[in-house]
């Protein structure tokens, strides 16, 4: 299939569409460039430097091509939950405004599937764990707001016009594949800041909230290998069904509290991280765990790389390869 992948640059997005590559797809990145890297996009992709705000240049994209696209994987999107407190209008711009010029094109352009990044962020405090499809949205901040009015968005696109849509609600993404991995600025994820220590680009780690009601007191969370996530990908796509937006929460169902990580990384690598204990961040929930069947049942996914320490072992090979990022 001819595929779009918008925000094809950045880390999930880079390597969602090698696999896709590697699975014989042809894909067209579109990215701005703004937080992604020129040098992540996959040298068989071709690359089109444009942002979704611009819905001249996204319906050109779709439409001005010979060969007609068969799909959209969209992970164009701003993801750092303190600046959408501060700058909420920056991302419903963004996340929301984004999309719907997204949408537009692909009915213009009669493009049939869409495959979406949704976000756990949808859920915010979370009532039961592990927390499952019919959980209740409670957003607690403007990314998760944002993330959430796209998935209500595109079901009605779903609707009107017949597009078959499948939204993914990421947990927590870890690992690497090859040689390309996580390199955001600002960094805000555990496994590449307690990494950062290791590279001495960190003084310490923070383990922010020691007092949770969680085994050891600090959040847990459960996190997915970037190469599990992108087979996941694969599979929603083949299972688009025209007029209807399928939802599955995608993570392993186990959960790892901060400490548990930290110990892990020290396992890895050899090394001892020093860490210290800071306030909890606000809205932080203690546990986020999804309660991954539906797409086990449905999709027929499967995490064949489940283990902690195989995601921070090929974080860290790619860390130490690229110790300044893209830049090095």
């Amino acid at each position: 299939m001819k595929l779009l992948v918008t925000g094809g640059a950045g880390y999930i997005g880079s390597i969602v569409s090698r696999v896709l590559i590697e699975h014989g797809h042809q894909i067209v990145v579109l990215d701005n460039l703004q937080r992604g890297h020129g040098a992540a996009v996959a040298p068989e992709a071709e690359l089109v430097v444009a942002d979704l705000r611009d819905a001249q240049a996204v319906l050109a994209t779709l439409t001005q091509t010979d060969v007609p696209f068969d799909g959209v994987l969209h992970f164009a999107a701003l993801a750092l939950v303190g600046e959408s407190v501060s700058q909420p209008g920056l991302y419903y711009e963004n996340n929301v405004l984004g999309t719907l010029n997204l949408l537009n094109a692909m009915v213009v352009a009669q493009t049939p599937r869409l495959v979406f990044s949704s976000t756990c962020a949808v859920y915010g405090q979370p009532d039961v764990v592990p927390i499952d499809e019919l959980a209740v949205p409670r957003p607690q901040n403007a990314y998760g707001a944002s993330k959430l009015a796209v998935d209500q968005m595109i079901g009605d696109f779903c609707v009107a016009h017949g597009l078959g849509a499948v939204s993914l609600r990421y947990f927590n993404v870890a690992g690497a594949h090859g040689h390309v991995g996580e390199a955001h600025e600002p960094e805000t994820h555990l496994i590449p800041n307690i990494l950062a220590v290791l590279q001495g680009r960190r003084e310490q780690v923070q383990i922010m909230g020691s007092d949770y009601p969680t085994p050891d007191g600090s959040a847990v969370r459960d996190y997915i290998h970037i190469d599990d996530l992108a087979e996941a990908h694969v599979l929603a796509l083949a299972g688009a069904r025209p007029g209807e937006h399928r939802i599955f929460n995608l993570g392993t169902g186990r959960g790892f509290s901060v400490r548990e990580v930290i110990a892990a990384v020290e396992r890895v690598t050899g090394q001892s991280i020093p860490a210290v204990e800071s306030a909890r961040r606000p809205g932080d929930p203690p546990q986020l765990v999804a309660a991954g069947e539906k797409i086990r049942t449905e999709l027929g996914w499967e995490p064949r790389k489940p283990e902690i320490e195989t995601m921070i072992a090929d974080a860290w090979a790619f860390h130490q390869a690229h110790p300044h990022g893209y830049q090095s």
